[in-house]
């Protein structure tokens, strides 16, 4: 039979499942990839091998494991937090915050075993942090080195005033008894104390002229002070002044404002939250372990203040417990559309009755699905929630559908469960710039990245691993770009250390200035052929470019490596290998049947590229050619990145499956635009 041509246009269908490749008929098939390994999908359809990570730091204590989290104070200043056992560092734009000649730390209370169940939410310069075996608690940043980590107090800092007192005056019979009550306001006028002791006078305020003046001592840090009278057993709401003293001329008191009442439902073993978050000028707490079913919410406009007040006001605090059929603890409370609240069998919508305004008479609480989510926190993008499941360890999006009139989830990773099944995803955070990417850490050490953009129905799943292993990770903005960070445990000289590491970006201008290496390290200075500083990958065998071009690889010895030549621009750190590998060929002829079912031989393919070198190509993994690199460079100046159509004529094989792998070795930039196949049919 003839030769044939195919033409592949994109790859925004990701790695799929050897499972799958049967179904020629999915959406995904034609766009998939049997292998993405250590390239990136881009969402317009090109694949590109993931840039490099480069070395920041060891962490404090490699033998315990540590965390990594984001905060962004504004779109200049970003910090990654280390959170390990104890302690927490401070990492930004590939740096480590220092003290002198040491890393700048806070003392945390935090155990290694806790780490990765600490939940948190960030508000301007303040980072909220809960876990269900402590205190929930708030990191503030006061400066660049002054940071703070508090308990959140959850009652009243500012005290109900002392030595009131009632004098009644005017009256020529006492007749009635009259109570008061005096409260405190703060200075930032949020906050209100609790009632002082009652002050009780007899008098009669029915006679013309007659009046009762109620007194009290400052209180330190008041603003002014609100005094409530006592009417059908609830004090009411009399006056307000900033002086010590006011006169009821035999005012009535407002019933529908009462002195504010307190608890504190975080208090002691058993009632610290799990879950934390900010919906409609609310902090947002819940599961606790002896209310795991329960919500909290702040009084509107606050952040700690719990008050409440009978009757209930609009604004006051918020408590409710959601009635499910199995009590399973909330993990996540996440502010979309509506206020969306995750447990590990279910998901919850948290909405408002006969009303826009959410208050403690108007909540409703409706489900949404029965799925239940993992205790990784999830991220949220556009207005699509990704989460972890609760079992099998999927990925899963949780979107609003208006045919639906609810939320709605669905499995992320089904054509990619060889990534997933019997494993877990311990950690994620989503990029946004300049791909729109979530990042995952397996338990099987890899990291799995999704290019997702919902709204074109782009979700390409790829797989990237390095000389260790992947524990933890986080995104933070960096200038123009978001920057990842990992943590990754290696073996170094004999022992397994963790280091802090970070993404370098792809959008170089020189050739030198690219970076494809991990836990490397950048030289730019006048020409040098022995580089020190290396001590983190003593023994270890390195890539390098020097000034744009391949050296051969090095063993790192004392900490150091000597070049052939020298050179002014060099990038060294460990090698990793990117792959991809085509799917199996599934063309439908001319007589009406399907290449499927016949074997197969690819003679050539043309590559469409863009910026790249170092290309690797075959009908295997084990039978590779390379394209040719070097063609009117002059002498002594590294091969040019192409930017073209690259025929390649590859060694003859007979297979079943009639699939293209390319290989990227080296570290230099391959980035796959289109990919065309000249197949020869067999019987």
């Amino acid at each position: 039979m003839a030769n044939i041509r195919t033409l592949k246009t994109s790859f925004t269908g990701g790695e799929i499942s050897p499972e799958m490749f049967g179904r020629i008929d999915d959406v995904k098939f034609q766009n998939g990839l049997a292998i993405c390994r250590n390239f990136v999908v881009k969402p317009h359809g090109p694949v590109e091998n993931r840039a490099g990570f480069s070395f920041v730091r060891a962490a404090k204590d490699s033998s315990k494991r540590v965390r990594l989290i984001p905060f962004t104070f504004s779109t200049d200043q970003t910090m990654v937090l280390e959170m390990g056992a104890g302690y927490f560092r401070f990492h930004t734009n590939g740096s480590t915050l220092m003290s002198g000649s040491v890393p700048y730390e806070v003392v945390a209370p935090y155990t290694e075993a806790d780490l990765f169940d600490i939940h948190y939410v960030q508000s301007g310069d303040v980072l909220t942090l809960v876990h269900p075996n402590y205190a929930p608690r708030e990191l503030r940043r006061l400066g660049a080195t002054n940071w703070q980590l508090t308990t959140i107090a959850f009652v009243p800092a500012i005290t109900a005033p002392t030595g009131v007192t009632a004098v009644a005056a005017g009256h020529t019979e006492a007749k009635y008894t009259y109570k008061y009550v005096v409260t405190a306001i703060d200075a930032d006028g949020t906050g209100e104390s609790v009632a002082s002791a009652v002050s009780t006078v007899t008098g009669n305020l029915f006679e013309t002229g007659a009046t009762v003046t109620i007194s009290w001592s400052p209180v330190a840090g008041a603003s002014r002070y609100q005094v409530y009278k006592l009417q059908a057993g609830l004090y009411g709401y009399l006056g307000e002044t900033n002086t010590t003293s006011l006169i009821d001329d035999n005012i009535a008191p407002d019933l529908s404002a009462t002195p504010p009442r307190y608890d504190d439902p975080f208090s002691g073993v058993g009632n610290y939250p799990a879950a934390v978050s900010y919906y409609e000028q609310r902090r947002v707490f819940a599961g606790t372990r002896n209310k795991p079913q329960t919500v909290w919410m702040t009084k509107a406009g606050t952040e700690t203040n719990m008050a409440y007040s009978i009757p209930v006001r609009d604004d006051d605090r918020i408590a409710f417990r959601v009635a499910a059929r199995e009590a399973n603890t909330i993990r996540h409370i996440v502010p979309l559309t509506q206020l969306m609240l995750l447990t590990s069998s279910a998901e919850w919508q948290v909405g408002t009755s006969n009303s826009d305004v959410l208050s403690p008479s108007t909540i409703n609480v409706k489900p949404q699905s029965y799925v239940g989510a993992s205790n990784v926190q999830p991220v949220i993008i556009n207005n699509t929630l990704i989460y972890g499941a609760a079992r099998g360890g999927h990925v899963r999006e949780l979107a609003y559908n208006w045919q639906a009139g609810g939320h709605l989830t669905g499995d992320l990773s089904l054509r990619t469960h060889h990534l997933f099944d019997n494993l877990d995803v311990l950690d994620m955070a989503y990029s946004k710039a300049p791909l729109p990417v979530v990042w995952f850490v397996s338990s099987s050490g890899k990291l799995l990245g999704l290019t997702y953009v919902p709204e074109q129905q782009v979700g390409a799943w790829h797989q990237h691993d390095t000389d260790g292993v992947f524990e933890s990770c986080a995104v933070v903005a960096e200038g123009r770009e978001d920057v990842l960070y990992v943590v990754v445990r290696r073996h170094i000289n004999g022992q397994d250390v963790r280091y802090i590491e970070r993404q370098e970006t792809r959008q170089f201008v020189d050739q030198a200035d690219a970076f494809f290496v991990d836990s490397g390290l950048r030289y730019e200075g006048v020409p040098a052929d022995t580089f020190t500083g290396l001590g983190h990958l003593e023994g270890k065998t390195v890539s390098i470019l020097a000034d744009g071009a391949v050296h051969p690889q090095r063993v790192v010895t004392g900490g150091q490596i000597t070049l052939d030549v020298e050179a002014s621009t060099v990038q060294i750190g460990l090698p990793y290998q990117a792959d991809m590998q085509t799917l199996p060929l599934a063309a439908q002829l001319r007589d009406g049947s399907f290449a499927q079912g016949r074997f197969k031989n690819v003679n050539k393919v043309w590559l469409r590229v863009h910026r790249s070198s170092g290309i690797w190509t075959g009908p295997s993994m084990d039978e590779l050619v390379e394209s040719k690199q070097r063609t009117t460079e002059p002498y002594g100046s590294p091969p040019a990145l192409k930017t073209e159509e690259i025929q390649i004529v590859l060694t003859p094989t007979w297979a079943d499956s009639g699939q293209v792998c390319l290989r990227q070795t080296d570290p230099l930039p391959l980035t796959v635009v289109n990919i065309t196949s000249e197949v020869a049919l067999g019987g």
